[in-house]
């Protein structure tokens, strides 16, 4: 059913982790949302418990690394609003944090699939429901990983992370999100980070192993601020949970 009085939020890798607490955040304050997910039998559990606590939400299947996936969500979306309020390319992969003189051509790519080229196949392909909102937001979800301030930082942890692929990964978004920003002033672009940069603290996800010191909930801060924004909120800015980071 179509209310054209409702938010909506599309959040791509929903189904756990950052993109459910997102969710279930969002989803609280009256919000329509999308629940984008790769697994459509955990993305339904998922959906099921966000409508048990009262969440207007629909399960979308989606895998941002095929293009047909993104298709099929666009209609899916489009069968219930003829707008998308906010999109949140949350969905992405670590890798597996090869050491830079082993890594491969191949553990390049299945990284940026999910981080780079995934967000580009959604966002373009949600594009035309984002121009018809009033107030349209696209909130990227990055990593201080990939800011070169905190990468050339020796006192920052992932200063001796050694690999390639993400923190690159997650660089080349960063730059996508200025781009897109300043080609597309209609729209809000916006990358953040589920962190405390100056305190080098991270969200406890299970990209991590659940090892960092923020809860889930406290990583979500800047998503949600982020999406939440008015009119006149900033674009093409860079922030975590405590305000803007150095590129």
């Amino acid at each position: 059913m179509k209310n054209p009085g409702q938010t909506t939020a599309l959040i791509t890798g929903a189904n756990k982790g950052l993109g459910y607490e997102a969710a279930r955040r969002l989803g609280q304050l009256g919000w329509k949302i999308f629940l984008g997910s790769r697994d459509s039998a955990r993305g339904l559990t998922a959906a099921e418990k966000l409508a048990g606590d009262g969440v207007d939400v629909v399960l979308v299947p989606l895998d941002v690394t095929s293009d047909e996936s993104v298709v099929a969500a666009r209609e899916l979306v489009s069968a219930h609003t003829d707008r998308l309020d906010v999109l949140i390319n949350n969905a992405g992969a670590p890798g597996h944090i090869v050491h830079p003189s082993q890594a491969t051509v191949g553990e390049l790519q299945e990284v940026y699939d999910a981080n780079v080229y995934g967000p580009v196949r959604v966002t373009h392909a949600f594009l035309p429901l984002l121009q018809a909102a009033e107030n349209p937001r696209v909130v990227m979800v990055t990593s201080a990983g990939g800011a070169f301030s905190v990468v050339l930082d020796p006192e920052q942890p992932v200063s001796t992370m050694h690999e390639l692929a993400y923190s690159s990964s997650k660089a080349a978004l960063n730059m996508i999100t200025v781009r897109y920003a300043q080609a597309l002033p209609g729209i809000k672009f916006n990358a953040v980070t589920p962190g405390e940069t100056a305190k080098h603290t991270f969200a406890a996800t299970d990209m991590n192993n659940h090892k960092g010191q923020l809860t889930v909930t406290e990583g979500t801060d800047s998503i949600i601020r982020m999406a939440t924004l008015g009119p006149d909120g900033p674009t093409g800015t860079f922030e975590d949970r405590l305000g803007p980071i150095a590129w």
